[in-house]
């Protein structure tokens, strides 16, 4: 079983920049699926962003052209780089792994494998 361990998170103001980041125990070149999830206050988890087979990646609207998912296999880490931060950016911000997923942006159904959470927390 994967064990993953978030961290990165933290409170900045509103246009500012946090790198997530999140080791697993296991070598990320063989874990076809990874992303990041979000769940904000008084709202339902989403998607944020995916990346598939390494190469492939997908973004939720609300964050695409601001934040960039990436994986470093000799560090068996998955990064979340997250610039123009919004207040609704707002979250707990969760990695999770699969085995098998549909490329898209990430459906939590799909992700059997979580990080505990992170807290990024932007004001304005």
């Amino acid at each position: 079983q994967v064990r993953l361990v978030a961290s990165g998170g933290g409170s900045v103001q509103a246009g500012g920049s946090l790198k997530l980041s999140c080791v697993a125990s296991t070598d990320t070149s063989k874990i076809p699926c990874l992303a990041w999830f979000r769940h904000p206050p008084g709202k339902e988890r989403e998607g944020v962003a995916g990346i598939y087979g390494g190469l492939d990646s997908r973004y939720a609207d609300s964050v695409l052209g601001r934040f960039t998912i990436s994986q470093d296999n000799a560090k068996n880490t998955l990064y979340l780089q997250m610039n123009s931060l919004k207040p609704e950016d707002t979250a707990m911000y969760y990695c999770a792994t699969s085995r098998r997923c549909t490329m898209t942006v990430p459906v939590a159904d799909e992700f059997g494998v979580w990080a505990q959470g992170t807290q990024v927390t932007v004001s304005s």
